[in-house]
């Protein structure tokens, strides 16, 4: 009698039905009215890495984060995110896998009628969990952002930086395990900026939490890999020579294609003539 084949691992799960890699697109094209946005892209993020989606407007780092909540179905290609094919989901499978993902867009999304509190604990209001629970969670993700006394303010009163950072503790109240973050810096100052990023790196380095982030800032891409969060002087410090791996990689899109995925090292020493003007 032959001996039994071992099932083949999918890029979604291994032969034990483990998850393999958070997300994983495979040959994934996608087109908008006759326009293609994405065009066979392929790459994944592993379990507690976050990488940045680099390129130009258009390039399709929107389309990617969108892709990954399954808004949108891909043309072509396959999507697996925490081991389940969204690509393959229909759309009532996919409300219990959103659950496990938070979003911070950039212009924060938040209701202008409701408090922080309120704002802030939405989606665990939505899921009926009981409100001492709810309090409780809202004020340690308020504490995480350094916004605890913003609790019953209105948006209308927060500085943009500020609602940003709003944003960023809804998106973390129900401890996610992948986060997503549409250009969480843009359309503000260079110093609200590293504000934002400093909160990104603490929960990268804190909770571990995988992340996809779009970014228009490649300082801000660039300071994400060079830092860590020091929990002993609760700020970000330059990695300067320290042995930590700071898990941040690189992927840049060009005419919907990946033309890069690699680390900030890789990024900085390319010899490509297009992504040597891009980062000059």
């Amino acid at each position: 009698m032959p001996a039994p084949v071992a099932p083949a691992e999918s890029p979604g799960r291994t032969t034990d039905g483990q998850p393999q890699s958070a997300i994983v697109l495979e040959d994934v094209s996608i087109s908008f009215e006759g326009n293609t946005v994405l065009d066979g892209i392929s790459f994944s993020l592993e379990r507690g890495e976050t990488k940045a989606l680099l390129g130009v407007a258009g390039a399709g780092k929107s389309t990617i984060l969108k892709l990954t909540m399954g808004l949108v179905k891909p043309d072509h290609g396959n999507i697996w995110v925490l081991g389940q094919e969204v690509s393959a989901m229909k759309e009532e499978d996919l409300f219990e896998l959103r659950r496990k993902l938070g979003m911070v867009f950039q212009e924060s999304a938040l209701f202008d009628s409701l408090t922080v509190r309120d704002n802030v604990a939405y989606r665990l209001i939505e899921e009926g969990v009981p409100e001492d629970k709810i309090q409780k969670r809202v004020e340690e993700a308020l504490r995480f952002v350094e916004l605890e006394h913003t609790l019953n303010m209105f948006p209308g009163e927060l500085s943009g930086g500020m609602r940003r950072r709003v944003a960023i503790a809804r998106a973390i109240v129900d401890q996610p395990e992948i986060l997503l973050y549409d250009s969480p810096t843009g359309g503000l100052d260079p110093v609200t900026s590293t504000t934002i990023i400093e909160l990104i790196v603490k929960q990268r380095d804190v909770y571990h939490t995988s992340s996809l982030l779009v970014s228009h800032r490649l300082q801000d891409a660039f300071t994400m890999a060079t830092h860590y969060f020091d929990r002993s002087k609760n700020r970000m410090v330059p990695v300067n020579g320290a042995p930590i791996d700071t898990r941040t990689s690189f992927l840049v899109l060009r005419d919907g294609k990946v033309i890069f995925d690699g680390s900030a090292h890789e990024l900085a020493t390319s010899r490509d003539e297009y992504i040597r003007e891009y980062i000059s």
